[in-house]
This record gives C-alpha cells, structure tokens and sequence, in this order.
C-alpha cells in the first residue's frame, strides 16, 4: 500500500509504500477514494512539526515536562534515545476516509465486500490507499450520498456530538465561532435542527464562504460590530447556544461567549482553545459550559474502538459509529452538504500540498479531499524491499528479523544490533505497516513484510525479536521456535499461565533441539549487577530489598488490561523477580503479596504492592513496587545484604560495594539493553541461552503466584517442576 508518513523532527512529508495493515477481528480492509484532511487538528500536527527544537519545547512545554521526568527516573542517555527515535520515525496523518470494502475479519459483521464505508480514527482510517478499521469507526453509506461527501463523516460527527451536547431545540438561537469546516459543518447540523444560526471568524474568506456555502443564516466578525450583529439576531436576549469551533491557543473565543450568549445560556467548546473561564461573566449569567470530546462516547475506549463491543443502544443512544450515522442521514437527506465547503480537491500522490497550503496559508482553504485512484484488484501487499546495503547476507552473520518495532524497539534495541558485524536485519512488521518500512530503512533491514509468517519466510532470517503488544507474544513464540527460529521476546513471555504451560510443554517436547529462547530481562545485563553478583560469591543466604517507584499507568491504558497487556505485574514486575533469582543464584519458592487499598477510583491496587520472595536456598526478597510515590524521587534502588557485606545499585546510574571496612563506588549508567542483546547473538551461535528456561519459567509463573496471593490473601508456592516435568 501506499500512506503519507510525516516526520516529526522536522515536519517532512512522503508517500511510502509499505506493506497492507493486518486484518484483524471486528476490523474491515477498506480500499480508499477519498480522505478529508482535517486543517485544525492536521494543520497544528504539520506547523509543530515543522519548527525547530527550542520552539517545539517552547510551545509544548508539558511534553517538556515530560521528557523530564523520564530522565530522572530513565536516565538522560536513555531518554534522549527515546527522544529521537520519535523525532526520526515517521508517523500517519489523518483520520476520516471514505472507500470500498475488500475483505472483512472475523466477526465483522454487518459488512460486505464491495460496501461504500466512511471510517474514522487516526491510526487507523489514515491518508492511505488501504486501510483496516474497527468495525465500531466504520459506517455504510446510504444511497444518495457520494464518496467525496461521505469522507466527511468523521468531521460531521465531532461537529454533531457538540450540538448535542448543546441539546438545541426548534427556534433556538446559536452563534458558532471558528468557521473552519468543523464550525461550518457545525452550522449545517444547527441549521437542520431548526436553530437560526449566525457564524463567526476573523477571516473575511471564511465568512464569505459561508455565506454562500448557506452554513449560517448571517455573519459576521468576532469584534464589537460583530457582538452588536449577536445582539439585533437574537432580538437582544442574547445567543441560546454559543458554539466554539475555533482553533486558537488564545482565551478570546470563551470570553466572546460569555458576552453574546443570554442568561443561562450554553457554551459548548468543539475546538481547540484557551479554556480560562473569566468567573464574572459565566457566574453572572450562570451559563452552561462544555468541552465536547471528539465524535462522541466510545471515543478513547479501547474495549469500543478496538474490542469493537458497542454500547448498549437504550442506555447510550449516540456513540461515534451512530454519529457518523447520523451525519451521512442528514446527507442523504440534503439537510447538510459537505461539498459546498470543499476548496481544493488534490490527488493522493501530490497530499503534501495539501499540508503546504495550510502551513503556508498561501490561499484559503476550508475543505480539503485527497482523491485516490481506485484499485483494480484486491491483492494487499504483503512485501515492500528496502534499500538495505547494510544488511546484505553473507556467511557467518546472523539474520534477525523485527515482530513489532516500536519506540522501545527503535530506542535500545535496535541500534544494539544495527552496529554488530556478526548481525544482519532481514525482515520488520508491524500493525500499520508505516513503521514497518520506515524503521526498517532507517535500520538496515532488507524488506518490510506484513505478518510473522512473512518474517519467517525471509530467507536467512535465523532468529526474531519479538517486540509487539503483550498479548501477541506467546502465539509468536511458539509459531517462531515451531519454525526453527531463536527467539528473542521482550517481557513478559506471555500474558496468561495458560500460554506460560503451552511454551513449557513445547520446550520439554523438543528438548536439547530447541532453539534459544531469551526474554528481554535486560536488568541481570546490566554491568554492575554481575559485579554485584560477584560481590556476594559464597554469600548465601542474602537478603534483597528492591524498591521500584513505578508511577501510576491509567487505567485505561492498555497495558492495565487484562487481555492486551496482562497488567503491570505480569508485563514489568516479571522484570525485578528476574534480577533477584540472578542476584543470588537461586529460585522463587514461596510468594505473598498484598497491595495497597486507595479510595482514589482512577487508582489501580495492583499499582502498589508490597511482595515477599523467599527462594530455593533460603535467600529472601522484599519488592516494594509503588504507584504512588513523588516523581521526583529516582525509580529503582537495589539493595544486598548477607555475610558482612552489602551492595546498592541506585537507579542504575551509579552502585556502591562494601566489605568490612572498605566501600567502593562505580559510575556505570545504562539498563543492558546493549549487553542483552550481544548475549542473545552470543547465545545463537553457542546454543546455550543467556537465561536458563528454567529460570524464565520460574520468573514468568512467579507473576502469577503473585495475583493468585493477592487474591487469596495467602503465601502461594512457586512450582516450575510442575510446568516443565521435572
């Protein structure tokens, strides 16, 4: 397929081609006609990206704060990698489209091939000749209403979902200010509901649009004139409904809406703007303010856009599926008409004067339709060749191909194996295929692919790293050793003990045949963690004490849920258990765990919770994983006590050895991404695994004794014999 990527480093714009996105469940394959390019939401996206650093920093100065934190408790080295792995990368643009369906996943139902759909949602309904979308952002077009019109659906229903919080009745007077195509789309819907509309803005272009666009009944300028035509409209009682549309980092158009709107009226924010409500104004007239959300409930909710569980119809009357609905009626009726606010219609392959007009701002423009040409078949594209003469294969290297290639991928991985000679890149997939090529060409791999099975048909491809969401881990695991594949997964190994016995009874049937197999526990790498290994020889028992001041993760993050990332006990806490099996040598035997209770709902308990190890050969280990510790304070602090001596390792920038009545301090930053990484291609040579599988095991069915104590309230044995036989 062929998708407009933009860097973020410096706002460049190309057409890349890339393999098509994978077909997953509840998601439709959609071949493009039209997509609308969003001037407010894309416009700012390109004009930031365009700007140099210090501006970026100076306009976003909560990422500022951000990047941070992350250093205080990552590291600068680190952070700055991460930093300019994002700057580097090339993400999508866009997020309403129109198209055919070509082929619909399992339990897609109410979809055909060969339907007229619009879809919605940036990642997915993006700028490109193919795209899979949620069933839940995808909605048929009904008859009347054309491909062009219908690619602004997605536009309509945020438009829509602000009227309705404004709750317009019949008669009703509304002033919209921003008439930028949500502010005009949003007149059209006013208009339809029976209101008297008068439109807004500050460019004579967009109210002479919409005068002959008939959005708006009149218009007229923000200023005193203008607050003077507000007043004659509304036959002096002032506006029933303001509606801000406008685009503007500026508190002017909530100031302006306190003025013009009547005594209890409504103010319903649809755009982007300054939200410093002067209390006087808003107090006197006890006005109704709302930040409407997008296109409307569902928005932001993995479980609706992803899951595609809709919302029960009674009790949530309009989603954003319905709201795309509701528009393309209202289209079909010919009470809204997208197309009289189309200013320039472009070609796909020229998208990037589409984002050059409005950086530039060189003309007016409200709505802007990329136009695509249709495809003669339905064939995706399962390869694209990279210009890779870095990673041509010769003898004796090792060929390593990419499940997932993300930030962490791009950060620490990556450039570890892109600088070893005994390494060449072969094959990366990814979801949305964009970064599958962009990252393999910046990194050397020879072709961008569209599954796994893709990588492992790529010839010299010895082993895969598997960097994608938790869930997909254990189902690549077993598909890639089945293969004859190393592998390499970050953590965790898997997300269920039932997936954890599937990998232990592969392992214990293929025996000494079994490929390597490494999770990515890249703290034992780190370099003091052998010295401190070291410290302790002959040292046994020793008690650990490790306190890790993790931060709250919402709860709507996907790695809080259950399916799709496991938690943060299986996906992180699987880490610090790791680094103390191999601090003093031995195995988990017994866990208990209790977690901390807070009446704060968006607090998740399993967050914050107090754990105690005690291990094989009598060692004992008390993990203290905490969510609600000050950000301030560093993230991790490793201490070791046991015959006479101690060791501290302090967020892995510096560690401290003592022994009688000496003490030695060591600088030595960094996690062992890098170090992990030369174990593993050490490991496929020499066929013995940096991290025994046993430990792995142990490691990985610890995470869940974990959960199964919190849930007792008892100690629970750790029993890896009864996973590998024995």
């Amino acid at each position: 397929m062929r998708i407009l990527g933009q860097k973020l480093g410096d706002g460049t714009l190309s057409i890349i081609d890339a393999p098509s996105p994978a077909l997953g469940d509840m998601t439709v394959r959609v071949a493009t006609l039209f997509s609308a390019v969003s001037p407010g939401t894309e416009g700012t996206k390109v004009t930031s990206a365009r700007m140099s650093l210090l501006r970026k920093a100076i306009s976003r100065p909560d990422q500022v704060r951000q990047v941070l934190d992350a250093a205080r408790t990552m590291g600068v080295r680190s952070t700055i990698r991460k930093v300019k792995a994002r700057l580097d990368g090339a993400t999508p643009l866009g997020y309403s489209l129109s198209g055919r369906v070509i082929e619909t996943g399992p339990g897609a139902q109410g979809f055909s091939k060969g339907d007229l759909v619009a879809c919605a949602g940036g990642g997915y309904a993006n700028h490109a000749d193919e795209a899979v979308v949620p069933v839940n952002l995808t909605a048929r077009v009904p008859a009347g209403v054309g491909a062009d019109a219908a690619a602004f659906s997605t536009l309509g229903a945020i438009a829509m979902q602000g009227v309705r919080l404004a709750a317009p009745q019949a008669g009703d007077c509304a002033v919209v200010v921003g008439l930028g195509v949500l502010g005009q789309l949003a007149g059209q819907i006013l208009k339809a509901s029976g209101c008297r509309v008068l439109g807004m803005d500050i460019s004579p272009a967009a109210l002479s649009l919409a005068a002959r666009s008939r959005s708006v009944d009149a218009a007229a300028a923000p200023d005193q004139a203008g607050e003077a035509s507000v007043r004659e409209f509304s036959r002096g009682r002032g506006a029933d409904i303001v509606l801000i549309c406008a685009g503007t980092p500026s508190n002017d158009p909530v100031e302006l809406a306190g003025r013009i709107a009547r005594q209890k009226g409504r103010v319903v924010v649809v755009g982007a703007v300054g939200l410093t409500i002067p209390r006087e104004v808003y107090y006197r007239k006890e006005l109704a303010f709302t930040v409407s959300c997008s296109y409307g409930p569902g928005r932001y909710d993995p479980s609706y856009e992803e899951g595609g569980l809709d919302y029960p119809y009674p009790w949530v009357r309009w989603t954003e599926q319905r709201n795309m609905e509701a528009f393309l009626d209202l289209a079909a009726a010919g009470s809204v008409d997208p197309l009289a606010l189309v200013t320039h219609r472009i070609a796909f392959d020229s998208a990037a004067d589409a984002y050059a007009l409005i950086a530039d701002r060189t003309e007016h423009f409200c709505g802007i339709l990329l136009e695509y040409r249709p495809k003669t078949d339905d064939a995706r594209t399962r390869r694209v060749d990279l210009p890779a003469a870095s990673s041509i294969a010769s003898p004796g290297r090792a060929g390593i191909g990419f499940l997932g290639s993300g930030s962490f991928a791009q950060s620490f991985l990556l450039p570890a194996l892109k600088k070893e000679e005994r390494v060449s890149l072969t094959a990366v997939c990814t979801r949305t295929g964009l970064t599958a090529s962009d990252t393999g060409a910046r990194f050397g791999f020879r072709t961008a692919v569209d599954s796994l099975d893709g990588i492992l048909a790529t010839p010299g491809t010895d082993a895969v790293v598997i960097a994608s969401r938790h869930d997909m881990h254990a189902g690549a695991v077993l598909e890639a050793l089945a293969a004859g594949r190393h592998v390499f997964v970050e953590k965790p190994l898997c997300t269920t003990r039932e997936d954890l016995r599937r990998i232990a009874a592969h392992a214990v049937s293929a025996g000494s045949s079994m490929p390597v197999l490494q999770v990515g526990f890249n703290r034992r790498f780190y370099p003091f963690a052998s010295a401190l290994r070291s410290h302790f020889k002959g040292a046994s028992p020793v008690s650990m004490v490790y306190r890790i001041n993790a931060g709250r993760i919402p709860r709507d993050s996907w790695i809080q849920d259950p399916v799709q990332g496991g938690g943060r006990i299986v996906g992180e806490v699987c880490h610090f258990i790791d680094l103390m099996q191999y601090l003093c040598g031995s195995e988990p035997v017994r866990v208990s765990a209790a977690c901390l209770r807070i009446g704060d709902a968006s607090a998740v308990p399993e967050d914050s919770i107090s754990i105690t190890l005690e291990f094989a050969d009598g060692s004992l280990g008390s993990l203290q994983y905490l969510a609600e510790g000050c950000k301030a304070l560093p993230k991790e602090r490793v201490e070791v006590h046991g015959a006479g001596r101690s060791g501290v390792m302090d967020n892995f920038l510096h560690a401290e050895l003592y022994a009688g009545s000496g003490a030695s301090r060591k600088h030595l930053p960094g996690k062992g991404y890098a170090e992990e990484m030369m174990a593993f291609v050490d490991s496929m040579s020499s066929g013995v695994p940096a991290i025994p599988l046993r430990s792995i095991v142990a490691t990985t069915e610890t995470t869940f004794c974990i959960l199964d104590s919190l849930r007792s309230g008892e100690p629970v044995p750790v029993d890896p014999d009864g996973l590998l036989g024995a």
